[in-house]
């Protein structure tokens, strides 16, 4: 891991624990939004500091309540829950992934799966939600099309979304590459969480 990137994985505590951060002071009337984007070389590092930052909260002498969603596991079970996931995986081995992407538009539309996080990191229990996994969750979802379809439900708590890639002028490039096909439109309401 490179000392910018270990730089500003040790700021994360701070910036998070903050009275303001917590409280959405300073971005407006709407509720916090941030991208924590790093190298997708760095995942398994940015993973671990995820699991260790989460204890380090619970265990911080503020009320901070996070919960800690992995993207892809969060589909996944959603998947289970439907009762889809043994025909996903029977359609991708005998049709492809063309036509499995194409069968669960519907299923995972962002609308749906926004409100399966909205319902498992619920502000009566938590006051922050840490989202990771979203490297895993590629393709089934769009990173941009499920933050805002969140930001319609989740109008009370505030979101970190761990991205890896690069956040630069509104536009997230997953992977950091400049293919078209990796590129979210833009998405203006999520801040950088540490530059």
């Amino acid at each position: 891991m490179d000392d910018q990137l270990r730089e500003r994985l040790n700021h994360l505590f701070d910036r998070i624990a903050s009275a303001s951060f917590l409280n959405s002071q300073g971005i407006g009337n709407e509720i916090a939004f941030y991208i924590f984007d790093y190298p997708p070389k760095e995942e398994l590092a940015v993973r671990q500091h995820v699991a260790r930052l989460v204890d380090r909260l619970k265990g911080a002498p503020q009320d901070i309540r996070p919960a800690s969603v992995n993207l892809f596991r969060l589909v996944i079970d959603f998947l289970k829950e439907l009762g889809f996931l043994d025909m996903c995986f029977r359609l991708q081995r005998d049709r492809g992934n063309r036509l499995l992407l194409e069968a669960l538009e519907g299923p995972l539309a962002p609308e749906r799966v926004a409100g399966r996080l909205a319902s498992v990191a619920r502000p009566d229990r938590y006051n922050l939600i840490l989202i990771h996994g979203v490297g895993s969750a590629y393709p089934l979802l769009r990173t941009h099309e499920l933050l805002a379809a969140l930001h319609q439900l989740m109008d009370q708590i505030p979101a970190v979304l761990f991205f890896p890639g690069t956040y630069e002028d509104g536009s997230l490039q997953l992977f950091g590459g400049t293919s078209r096909a990796l590129n979210d439109r833009h998405y203006y309401r999520a801040l950088r969480l540490v530059p």
